[in-house]
């Protein structure tokens, strides 16, 4: 509420051009652009009524004043869309909530699984009362689609949303055709596109600057020895690379398995050796976070040896994983990369380890993120 009190009476292109005339902004036109959008969908979302409480379900079969349409914002990594979010979403006064697509797709998951357990005959829609029992805003961080169970959820879950006045604002890389693209049985998706197109103004940020590209360049991505100065550094890259976000964890679910990042926010993730490396995961699973993050940082990677061997035969399984994939690593470590893995089992292997690590600490490695 203060953040609101303090911004009410201003728009958000007076916010913004106050935080570039502070220097805390760089003024870009296409970013200003969005603004005006941004701005009408606050305005109609703070003076909308509220949703009759008199039966859900109710609602969806019965007249409700014009539903407010929200905001698809679309555009390449590094445009400020993020940031363009966090600048709307602090300011809008209404039941709200922020968060990773991919986070809120996995809560959806969870609760309609305890919906069918109950035998109901559509589990989806009381999943869309809580939601809409909550909230009159959903502001979502790159909305994409990769899995089949997201993809055959989305259609259904977000009708029932638009249906009982939720409004969504959300960001992507891709223009809302391009989402599960070439993915299984998508004809089953593609009304899914329909509704959002229907709900959602669709608007392309299209800078010429990406303004993460060099967050990075000249700066060093391996830290050694994990110590306090290596944390101070490695806190400092994730305020940057996160706009100083503090993040929420990213649960990817491997047939059955959870695997936790527990820091997560547009792209990067963070976490400890000890809980990527200290639990029984194996390639599957580091396939899977690598597919869904940009930059990974890893905390505190220690000496290894026979007496931690089955954490470093997990800690090379990640590190191929990420290799492939064409993740950036920031790491924190007791030596450099060479030093890590000096003796015993599994030594002579680790020499590709050191080597991809040394080649992954390249300036020119990695997702344009970067």
């Amino acid at each position: 509420m203060a953040g609101y009190l303090k911004h009410m009476n201003k728009t958000l292109t007076q916010i913004y051009d106050a935080r570039v005339a502070a220097d805390a902004l760089r003024s870009d036109a296409a970013q200003r652009a969005v603004l005006p959008l941004l701005e009408r969908v606050r305005k109609d979302v703070e003076r909308a009524p509220e949703p009759k409480k008199s039966g859900f379900f109710g609602m969806f079969g019965k007249k409700t004043p014009p539903p407010v349409k929200g905001l698809y914002l679309w555009g390449g990594v590094g445009r400020g869309k993020s940031m363009l979010m966090d600048l709307f979403c602090e300011a809008v006064e209404a039941p709200k909530r922020r968060v990773h697509f991919h986070a809120f797709m996995q809560e959806v998951q969870n609760d309609i699984e305890i919906a069918r357990r109950s035998r109901v005959e559509d589990a989806i829609k009381p999943v869309a009362e809580r939601i809409a029992g909550e909230l009159r805003l959903l502001c979502f961080d790159e909305m994409q689609i990769t899995d089949i169970a997201d993809a055959m959820i989305v259609g259904r879950l977000f009708e029932l949303l638009f249906e009982a006045g939720v409004v969504v604002v959300t960001t992507s890389n891709r223009v809302p055709d391009d989402l599960y693209k070439d993915g299984l049985n998508r004809q089953l998706f593609v009304p899914f596109i329909g509704i959002l197109r229907a709900n959602l103004e669709v608007h392309e940020i299209a800078s010429e600057t990406d303004y993460r590209q060099n967050r990075l360049s000249g700066k060093a991505v391996y830290f050694h020895p994990a110590d306090k100065v290596a944390r101070e550094n490695m806190d400092a890259l994730w305020q940057s690379l996160t706009d100083g976000a503090q993040g929420e964890p990213l649960r990817v679910t491997v047939k059955g398995r959870e695997v936790v990042l527990p820091q997560f926010h547009n792209g990067v993730g963070r976490a400890s050796f000890w809980e990527l490396c200290g639990a029984t995961l194996g390639p599957g699973d580091y396939l899977a976070v690598a597919e869904k993050i940009r930059v990974l940082m890893l905390d505190g990677i220690p000496r290894l040896d026979s007496s931690n061997f089955n954490e470093a035969k997990r800690f090379v399984t990640l590190i191929d994983a990420l290799y492939e994939a064409k993740v950036k690593l920031v790491a924190s470590a007791a030596d450099q990369p060479e030093q890590l893995y000096m003796e015993g089992t599994g030594s002579f292997e680790f020499e590709r380890t050191a080597s991809r690590l040394r080649e992954m600490q390249a300036a020119d490695w990695g997702p344009e993120i970067v």
